[in-house]
């Protein structure tokens, strides 16, 4: 990458975070002939799409890739990998804004995650799914974490997050069992009929029907027929992906863990459960507790409870979210929720924005994050339209700033020749035994070896 860059009319933009809303953010930026700078923390482009999607679903991710790939070369566009933006970081937000650049975009995901808020939540054998997914997709600091679940292991939450997680217990891990817990009734089920096909073959159906037989009675109390229910939940048992293992599949439902319980060694041994009963809520229901309490027998439990922002990045952060513009504004009232905004000043971050996770944690996955960043890109359009006739650096003079001080902090950024590089060495791997649809390293130090190796 040249320090120059190539130069256009337009301004200049820095997006920070390269998932499916800041590449959709990127691209549209490009396409309307801005240079833009991507700085990600990861070496690979991607966020979710790379790290979150499950791996063998390699037709959604090849889709996905191409379209990156396509408008990383575009010359307009200039990618830094392996950049961290923050407090201690290679660039805090200061350096950043110091650049010069006409706008800054945060489409950095949510990289925290809430407090478990259960008592021995600290116990060995106690997992967040998000770490978990992390782990299952060899993202740098999880692929070579040892995830010990041991033979029972508990999903707390029955969304598509859930599958993805028992699919690999099921498949890979090959535990004994896996069991869905839910605070709500099989109807509250959140998961996708078509996700559920990737574990459906290891389904334990008379566990099931002892489960529904169980809640059978709190399911009448609103109006729900426990047949019936039990019936539509296991017609959605179809086209089962097929497998060898041994593992079995079930159910907990009107369940609230309320306590992990452990051995002598701190490590998992059971969930203190209380019972629920369904209550009417508009045109939904609500768990309430019954202060009937019973012991739940499992080696590891796995929290799917939610993401929190990254509080050490540097913008305006409060209760777990950054802040955004309260205030409507008169260009466009949505404008307000992608703008950063400072409490204490009581006033806009001039040019710097928020979109996907960053602004709104846990919001959908790809497709909603992907029409975030188009959202934001329409936010910038207009924000960049009151800049006319503004004196302002070109691409050349940010993109030497921005090296400089990369070089200074001792950096190693990784640009598309790079990843093209480390492209290469991955696809060779193909068909390792370790991998579960494409082959990635695990380390950041593997990947950065491969890289210079491969550039010698």
């Amino acid at each position: 990458m040249s320090a120059t860059g190539s130069e256009t009319s337009g301004h200049v933009v820095i997006v920070v975070g390269a998932g499916p809303a800041g590449m959709a953010l990127a691209k549209n930026m490009a396409d309307a002939g801005h240079e833009v700078i991507i700085l990600n923390r990861d070496i690979k482009f991607g966020g979710l799409a790379e790290y979150g999607i499950f791996p063998s679903k390699l037709k959604l991710r090849g889709g996905l890739k191409k379209q990156y790939w396509d408008m990383l070369e575009q010359p307009n566009v200039h990618y830094f990998g392996n950049v961290s933006v923050g407090q201690g970081k290679d660039l805090s937000v200061e350096d950043l804004r110091a650049l010069g650049a006409s706008a800054i975009a945060f489409s950095i995901g949510a990289q925290g995650t809430k407090a478990i808020g259960v008592e021995g939540d600290s116990a060995k054998g106690v997992f967040h799914a998000k770490d978990v997914v992390y782990h299952f997709n060899r993202l740098p600091g999880f692929g070579d974490r040892p995830f010990d679940m041991g033979k029972h292991v508990a999903i707390i939450g029955v969304g598509d997050v859930m599958v993805d997680i028992a699919h690999w217990l099921i498949r890979y891990k090959k535990v004994e069992r896996v069991t869905a817990i839910a605070r709500r009734g099989p109807v509250e089920r959140k998961y996708n009929p078509k996700e559920i096909r990737a574990v459906c073959s290891n389904m334990d159906q008379e566990g099931i029907a002892k489960e529904f037989a169980r809640i059978k009675e709190r399911l009448a109390a609103v109006g729900q027929n426990a047949d019936e229910v039990l019936a539509s939940l296991t017609a959605e048992f179809t086209k089962c992906e097929q497998t060898d293992s041994p593992s079995k599949m079930g159910f907990r439902f009107l369940a609230s863990p309320k306590r992990v319980l452990v051995d002598s060694n701190n490590r998992v041994r059971a969930l203190e459960m209380e019972e629920n009963k369904l209550e009417p809520k508009g045109d939904d229901t609500a768990a309430v507790g019954l202060k009937q309490y019973y012991e739940f027998p499992v080696d590891s439990v796995v929290f799917a409870v939610g993401d929190r922002v990254d509080d050490t990045v540097g913008l305006p952060y409060k209760n777990g979210v950054y802040v955004t513009n309260p205030t409507k504004t008169g260009n466009d009232p949505d404008d307000a929720l992608f703008q950063a905004y400072d409490e204490k000043s009581g006033q806009v971050v001039d040019g710097v924005f928020l979109a996907g996770w960053a602004r709104k944690a846990s919001e959908g996955l790809v497709g909603i994050a992907k029409r975030d960043g188009d959202w934001c890109a329409e936010v910038i359009a207009r924000y960049l339209g009151t800049k006319a006739g503004q004196p302002r650096p070109g691409a050349g003079e940010v993109l030497a700033k921005l090296q400089g001080l990369l070089k200074e902090r001792k950096s190693r950024p990784v640009d598309l020749d790079g990843l093209k590089v480390l492209d290469a060495v991955e696809k060779a791997h193909a068909g390792s035994p370790d991998a579960i649809g494409e082959f990635k390293f695990a380390s950041n130090a593997d990947m950065l070896a491969h890289i210079e190796r491969g550039r010698a």
